[in-house]
């Protein structure tokens, strides 16, 4: 079943070279069909998941490249399981988006977009690391030319830059799993890149360490994390609109990913170290600060909700790093809320930059009464976004907030300044653009969502409603896998009370009065 999900994309898109050009109608609809079907294959991976297993599930094995020790070999746990529904949703409502958006190269254009499908579903069931390396790489090349061909006026510049960021860090997390094959080898006599294989050497903390920091540069330039971030900007403002979405609903996590599958499982030791989890912590929290006071300051719509996901992102990192069971799915929502939230938000820019060819905010205002159906899809967005309760945003910040009090309150204290930073700069683009009254009159002729554009949003406010106000489907599915994460990186975890509480006390035992003498 995985197999299928996992190439269903691929199958589409050998056929659809086999569609003439010139039939752009054709070439869509085709696309089209094959997202669509990409999202259906996966709908039976939900009903089949097994919450009461925290291990994987739907394993598939077969030997690849012996000489090696690369397998083709996938499945998926709890965490696994959501991002790949996020990944086939989202993916189908962007080719979706897309039919009216792109007139150039069409074929070729739908053509990046499956193979992009395939190689973001790689990188979330791959349970071999050679694999998931191929995956990684992958991903690079269709979204490299979907920036580069299809993109705004410096798409070349932020292309180039996009991938020799993402490629650096992937060379250094390429020595950091050569490090682990290797002292496999050196310990069990024999080569795998199988990560359950990889998990059982020792090695010290030192060596620990130095294949931490080489993870730690590839994952958290994709997601991206401070100071790494400065690509993300430039790449969201030059994509197309559903190249956006794609990379701010899917892309980024395959960083925060990175992290849960790979770091913390494999490298306990270096994880639980205190110099590690403080840095990583501090740049957490300097990211989320920090990308929110940017946001206050841009004056270009899609760059404000560009530097919203540095800041949205640091929640999902501190919630990794909190090391407790709250934090880290907390973070694994988040990841899912983000993805809904910020993908709305960016087709919300996409629908305003085909009518109006401009992102400018002060281009706007009062478009509340000339598109109302517009304006009030963007105030779901916009409070979605800003963690409004009830909303998926709140769900996962607030779990997060809770994991990262649970291991110092200082964190938190600086992280919440991030949800009060956060909602000034939406609500304030929200005033600027849809209230008061029409300021440009350009704007007065505007035409309202269409039926498309309102079908793909239902799905996105749907899915935000269900998990503000029923979540726990969601923590059912992730507490076996986090347990089980959190009792890999912290022994014991689960056998004593969580830190900073005290222990129960004992109920109090009532005096046994002595016995009466009787006669001898």
């Amino acid at each position: 079943m995985l197999t299928l999900v996992l190439f269903t994309p691929l199958a589409g898109l050998l056929v659809l070279l086999l569609i003439p050009s010139s039939a752009k109608n054709a070439i869509r609809l085709w696309a089209n069909l094959t997202a669509f079907a990409g999202f259906l294959v996966s709908l039976p991976l939900v009903s089949r998941f097994d919450k009461s297993n925290g291990g994987f599930q739907m394993v598939e094995r077969a030997d690849w490249i012996p000489s090696l020790g690369a397998k083709y070999l996938i499945g998926i746990d709890g965490i696994s399981l959501l991002l790949v529904m996020l990944t086939t949703l989202i993916g189908f409502l962007a080719i979706f988006y897309s039919w009216t958006a792109i007139e150039d190269r069409v074929k070729e254009y739908y053509a990046m977009f499956l193979l992009l499908q395939t190689g973001m579903l790689g990188v979330f069931v791959s349970l071999d690391f050679f694999l998931f390396y191929v995956f990684w790489e992958l991903v690079l090349v269709p979204m490299y030319f979907i920036i580069g061909v299809w993109g705004g006026p410096r798409k070349l510049y932020a292309a180039i830059k996009f991938f020799l960021y993402t490629l650096a860090g992937s060379v250094l997390m390429l020595l950091g799993i050569l490090t682990l094959y290797f002292q496999h080898h050196q310990q069990m006599g024999f080569y795998t890149f199988e990560i359950a294989d990889l998990m059982k050497i020792d090695m010290p903390l030192g060596l620990q360490q130095w294949v931490f920091w080489s993870f730690f540069v590839g994952f958290a330039i994709k997601v991206p994390m401070f100071p790494f971030h400065t690509w993300l900007p430039d790449a969201h403002v030059e994509a197309p609109t559903a190249g956006s979405v794609v990379l701010a609903s899917v892309l980024l996590k395959m960083g925060t990913y990175g992290f849960l599958r790979f770091s913390l499982p494999l490298l306990p030791k270096a994880s639980i170290d205190q110099t590690i989890v403080q840095a990583l912590a501090v740049l957490s929290i300097i990211g989320i600060i920090y990308g929110a006071l940017v946001s206050l300051m841009q004056k270009d719509w899609k760059k404000l909700i560009a530097y919203s996901s540095v800041s949205h992102l640091g929640f999902c990192t501190l919630g990794i790093f909190a090391l407790n069971p709250n934090g880290i799915s907390g973070s694994v929502i988040q990841q899912i809320n983000h993805g809904i939230s910020t993908g709305m938000l960016f087709l919300i820019i996409g629908v305003i930059y085909e009518r109006r060819h401009t992102r400018e905010i002060s281009e706007y205002g009062g478009l509340a009464h000339v598109m109302p159906k517009y304006a009030i899809v963007f105030a779901f967005a916009m409070l979605s976004s800003a963690g409004m309760p009830l909303l998926n945003g709140f769900v996962g910040e607030f779990t997060i907030l809770q994991g990262a009090f649970e291991t110092n309150w200082v964190w938190a204290a600086f992280a919440v300044t991030g949800v009060v930073l956060g909602a000034a700069y939406l609500l304030w683009l929200y005033q600027r653009t849809m209230l008061g009254q029409v300021t440009n009159g350009r704007n007065l002729n505007l035409p309202d969502l269409r039926w498309s554009e309102m079908a793909v949003f239902a799905p996105l406010i749907a899915w935000a409603v269900w998990i503000g106000v029923y979540p726990k489907p969601y923590f059912d599915i992730l507490e076996k896998p986090v347990a089980q994460l959190v009792e890999r990186v912290r022994p014991g975890y689960f056998a004593g009370p969580p830190p900073g509480e005290a222990p129960l006390a004992a109920p109090p035992v009532a005096p046994v009065a002595p016995a009466k003498a009787g006669p001898r």
